[in-house]
């Protein structure tokens, strides 16, 4: 089989093993003696609530919010569409909604939580005292900085009224349910849309430290209410989320275990190195360029044909004008260290079909795709230098587009080496 035409099919794959149709009937609960109350954000939420709607034996009501151009038809569960990566007035409003839905349950009641990646922009409830143009501001800051996932949704966390647990604390008494896609390295649910319904272990400090740590300096009366701890978040332990539970549905694990099957099936021996790698995107392409180069000429520590596949989250620095993503960035970054070895070739996309602020999932790499781009005098290197990525796939012909997948496990990651 053609390389390109297995790495597609292992990346469709990995994106079907994590659809909302097949994730969400095996974990829902049984129906209580009061209301059912539906609530959710994330990229996946729409598409989870129409499989909810589907499987659900009796009543039930409820709202989620997910990304522009994510909207999945439901008859009973309404969707609200709003920006992401930065918040914007759609999402605040969908997410004062929301809160105003689960004030005043009861025991009987339960509700269901929806909760994928891109919650921590959809779900914009800023904290008393932060405006929405803080959190814009300081969202945008923390995308450009290179902040991990788990810092950014830390800092998130703590100017927030409804993450960090507070959404769960909101619906007590009632039995909340969380069903989570998750997005994140390690699948801690804290980091998952940044936890809006699970006791939050991090401080205020903890999110100074991080705005420290990126040089990213926020408005005075921000500063003040985090060194005051007065936007600290519900902690272990707190009897408000003592009926509150969370159930991962969907892992990166299990989509890069679905690739696997489809390359092995091709005669390919599959090897998962992980499905939480984080570090700069560019420093992760240069690492995983050179173990590549060691298994396609020296046959160690596997033998080809073999396709090496990981998942996780990288970030970037952002220091030119390009158009990003980060698993553009990733494959340039391969691609130069790989200096057109032949026999290898790489996919990177995101499985939510977005990389970066493009509506593009990533980009294939082939052992000629540095060569093809000299020849129309695009400089490879000169394209990492400027984040464009994006630009430098699109140019060969050899982004890939997916549209909206209505799922997000991560980035996935698969080399396929065919030389020994």
């Amino acid at each position: 089989m053609d390389p390109r035409s297995l790495l597609r099919r292992m990346f469709d794959a990995a994106i079907a093993a994590a659809q909302p149709a097949l994730c969400i009937p095996p974990h829902l609960p049984a129906p209580p003696k009061g209301r059912t109350i539906v609530i959710g954000a994330g990229k996946a939420s729409a598409a989870m609530a129409r499989a909810l709607e589907d499987n659900w034996p009796g009543p039930l009501e409820g709202l989620v919010v997910t990304r522009f151009g994510y909207r999945v038809p439901c008859d009973r569960i309404e969707i609200v569409e709003a920006a992401h990566p930065v918040p914007d007035e759609a999402g605040l409003k969908a997410a004062e909604r929301i809160a105003d839905m689960v004030r005043g349950l009861t025991e009987d009641d339960l509700v269901i939580a929806l909760i994928s990646g891109g919650g921590s922009a959809l779900l914009a409830a800023p904290a008393p005292g932060v405006t929405l143009a803080d959190k814009r501001a300081l969202s945008a800051a923390l995308l450009k900085s290179g902040a991990t996932i788990s810092e950014m949704n830390c800092v998130r966390r703590h100017l927030s009224s409804l993450k960090g647990g507070r959404l769960g604390a909101l619906c007590a008494p009632a039995r909340v349910m969380a069903l989570l896609i998750s997005d994140v390295p390690g699948d801690d649910p804290i980091d998952i849309a940044s936890g809006p319904t699970v006791p939050d272990p991090t401080t205020c400090a903890d999110a100074l430290a991080v705005l420290a740590r990126y040089d990213i300096a926020p408005p005075a009366h921000i500063t003040a209410m985090l060194e005051s701890g007065a936007s600290e978040s519900v902690k272990p332990g707190d009897p408000r989320l003592a009926r509150s539970e969370a159930v991962l549905i969907a892992t990166p694990l299990a989509s890069l275990e679905a690739a696997a099957k489809i390359a092995r099936a091709a005669g390919y021996a599959a090897h998962i190195l992980g499905d939480g790698i984080e570090g700069e995107a560019r420093e992760v392409g240069k690492v995983f360029g050179g173990f590549a180069r060691h298994v396609a000429l020296k046959a160690k520590p596997f033998a080809p044909p073999c396709v090496l596949l990981s998942g996780g989250e990288t970030t970037v620095t952002v220091r030119g004008k390009g158009r990003g993503g980060r698993n553009v960035e990733f494959l340039l970054s391969l691609g130069l260290t790989l200096g057109g070895l032949s026999g290898v070739y790489a996919l990177a996309g995101d499985t939510d079909g977005v990389d970066g602020m493009e509506d593009i999932a990533g980009a294939l790499l082939a052992p000629d795709s540095l060569a093809r781009a000299r020849a129309r005098k695009i400089d490879p290197l000169a394209a990492l230098d400027n984040n464009d990525g994006h630009g430098f796939f699109e140019a060969l012909g050899d982004s890939v587009v997916t549209g909206p997948t209505l799922t997000n496990v991560n980035d996935f990651r698969a080399i396929l080496i065919d030389k020994a």
